[in-house]
């Protein structure tokens, strides 16, 4: 017998520990592509300067654009009808079928393999409760245009129904058909677009260590040179159509308050002067939240806002209609997925009919999400950070959209409840008028009145406050919380904007705007198709995924062995084959491509990382790589 304590085996080293010294020391070995647990931008050493250069362009061209929509309104509003006019006839298509092309990927990218990679680190934890993540999405991604059009847009398509629908107007078929049409434009295709864009932001920045702005999204595909000129065009643009899209969002508000005072007060129309004075009180709010930080300041107001706007459709619903609405709402759901391939593909060529419900409201629609993608796409990364991509495109997408269905059926189906009844919502005199008008007919109406201006108020300050913080990060490069004087700036400049264009000529100038802006969402469209193959060819790199076809490859090839050798009587283990002959055969491990981001990105100190738990072991079993006791089955080298 041999004395094991005269002669000690030599301690085999630990695997675990190996790896850990290996992820944390790269320059110490080479990196196992597979093995990466992902690096957050800030871990990186990575600095933010004022990028200048995109500073003095994207404001030069703000301010111009303001300076031309106060002196010309007129100018303004028909460069923009006729700039709309030639985008819908002849980019319809392609706005129409990237909305389809958008969902289609992000489902792709939530419910496939990939779905189990992090926004972050693989042991990273999300920051924010799901509720409060609600929240802030739901405030950010829609806010104001929820009680703008809620009620308003379901009634144009009761008294108008859209072309080649066959309910006659007026008529409880044509709620259905009205409800259905609001739910395309306000549910999983517009916060598919957010999630895209929102999605590729928090995965490049918080996963790959890269600054998060749109133009890193495209570094796979064009390498150093997002960081120069062309990263700047990019840059340059998604502030200018953030700060419009934006601005267009407050006028309407700025608008919509208005009204709510004149009926609140019963006071007569209100001038320019009441206009001034709520612009810069709001811009004022704004600012403050922005420069307290996102989780100060609009994570508390989206918090207080969520539940307002819930009291305020609990309210309509009880106090209106509410058999009528139990009824009316799972009906027009039915009706959105039967006529779903009626309203996707009806476009310009059907006619002039079909040409101007297009340009007026499904194009315009799928045009104004594009155009706010680069603001609640960075706005949605920053809080989404630790989330999964299945989480997040479960959350992201179907969350607020099942929230906006509820909230358009409640609304909507009040507004046209109303309507059929004899009230004459219609009557109101402007969109931004339909709203009160409906509270003029249930009880309690002026209390509830109130109650949406205040509601009004914060999605203002949450909606703008938001733009403002991401506007400042992409003129620094990133920065994940923007100098103070940086967000000021950026906050300012938008509430003069909204200001002059109200001032230029009210209604007139917005509509302007809306117009260039679906003609500013075109090239970005051709951004957001880049995003998708950008993002598409990182995710099939990423470690997580390399990690799994591992084990897919392991378990195919041990399976088969085991049978071969042993029948049915083996487990599974771990054991060196031949080179070129093993589960990782498929991958070219040395290849740059699959770990340089990492040995380049960790410039700077990295925290101590944690080797997370295996995620590839099969449901049922555990990870053991100790050798099996004596009597056991054999193990199969994979």
């Amino acid at each position: 017998m041999v004395d094991s304590r005269k002669n000690p085996v030599p301690p085999r080293p630990d695997p675990v520990k190996s790896v850990i010294r290996e992820v944390n020391d790269p320059g110490m070995i080479p990196v196992h592509p597979a093995l990466i647990p992902g690096i957050g931008v800030e871990k990186t050493g990575r600095t933010f300067p004022t990028n200048w250069v995109v500073l003095a362009i994207a404001s030069t061209l703000v301010l111009a654009v303001v300076i031309w929509g106060f002196a010309a309104p007129e100018s303004i509003s028909a460069a923009g009808g006729a700039s709309l006019g030639w985008v819908t006839m002849n980019f319809g298509w392609l706005f129409s079928a990237l909305a389809i092309a958008v969902i289609i990927f992000m489902l792709w990218v939530g419910y496939s393999r990939t779905g189990g990679i992090r926004l972050g680190s693989d042991d990273e934890k999300p920051e924010y409760t799901t509720v409060s993540w609600i929240a802030m999405l739901f405030s950010a991604g829609m806010g104001i245009g929820l009680l703008f059009w809620g009620p308003a847009e379901p009634l144009a398509f009761f008294n108008s129904p859209p072309p080649g629908s066959t309910p006659e107007a007026g008529t409880v078929n044509a709620m259905n058909t009205a409800l259905a049409q609001a739910f395309l434009h306000w549910g999983p295709m517009a916060w598919g677009f957010y999630a895209l864009v929102g999605g590729a932001i928090a995965y490049a920045a918080y996963r790959r260590g890269r600054s998060p702005l749109i133009s890193a999204i495209f570094t796979p595909i064009f390498g150093s040179r997002t960081e120069g000129p062309l990263g700047a065009v990019i840059d340059v643009f998604a502030i200018i159509v953030t700060l419009f899209g934006t601005a267009v969002t407050l006028g309407m508000g700025a608008l919509q308050i208005g009204r709510g005072v004149e009926y609140v007060t019963g006071i007569g129309p209100l001038g320019n002067g009441f206009l001034i004075l709520t612009i810069t009180i709001l811009t004022a709010l704004f600012v403050v939240s922005a420069v307290s930080g996102i989780k100060r300041g609009i994570r508390l107001l989206s918090n207080i806002n969520m539940v307002l706007a819930g009291i305020i459709g609990v309210f309509i619903f009880i106090a209106g209609p509410t058999l009528f609405l139990l009824n009316l709402i799972p009906a027009a759901m039915i009706d959105f997925f039967r006529e779903l391939g009626t309203m996707l593909v009806r476009n310009p060529t059907q006619g002039e009919e079909a040409s101007a419900f297009m340009s007026s409201w499904t194009t315009y629609y799928w045009a104004w999400w594009i155009s706010w993608t680069p603001f609640v796409g960075m706005f949605i990364a920053k809080i989404s950070r630790g989330r999964t991509l299945r989480e997040f495109v479960t959350v992201v997408i179907m969350v607020p959209s099942l929230v906006c269905v509820v909230w358009f059926g409640i609304m909507g189906g009040t507004t046209m409840w109303l309507e059929q009844g004899g009230a004459a919502i219609s009557d109101a005199g402007g969109s931004d008028a339909v709203l009160f008008a409906v509270f003029d007919q249930l009880p309690f109406g002026a209390i509830a009145s109130v109650v949406a201006m205040l509601s009004i108020v914060i999605f203002f300050v949450t909606s703008a406050d938001s733009a403002a913080i991401v506007m400042g990060s992409m003129s620094q490069r990133g920065k994940p919380e923007p100098s103070t004087w940086v967000t000021i700036v950026w906050g300012l400049l938008l509430g003069a904007g909204a200001l002059a264009l109200l001032l230029a000529g009210g209604e007139t100038a917005l509509s302007g705007l809306q117009s260039i802006m679906v003609v500013t969402a075109l090239p970005f469209a051709f951004v957001v198709i880049g995003i998708m193959v950008s993002w598409a060819k990182e995710l099939r790199t990423d470690p997580y995924v390399l990690r799994q076809r591992f084990a897919r490859t392991a378990i195919s090839q041990g399976v088969r062995r085991g049978i071969e050798e042993h029948g049915d009587d083996f487990v599974f283990g771990v054991s060196e084959v031949e080179a070129h002959k093993g589960a990782g055969a498929w991958l070219d491990t040395e290849d740059p491509s699959l770990s340089e981001w990492y040995t380049t990105a960790t410039t700077g100190a990295i925290d101590h990382v944690v080797l997370p738990a295996d995620d590839t072991t099969v449901p049922g079993e555990t990870a053991d790589h100790r050798k099996p006791p004596a009597g056991s089955a054999p193990t199969v080298g994979v």
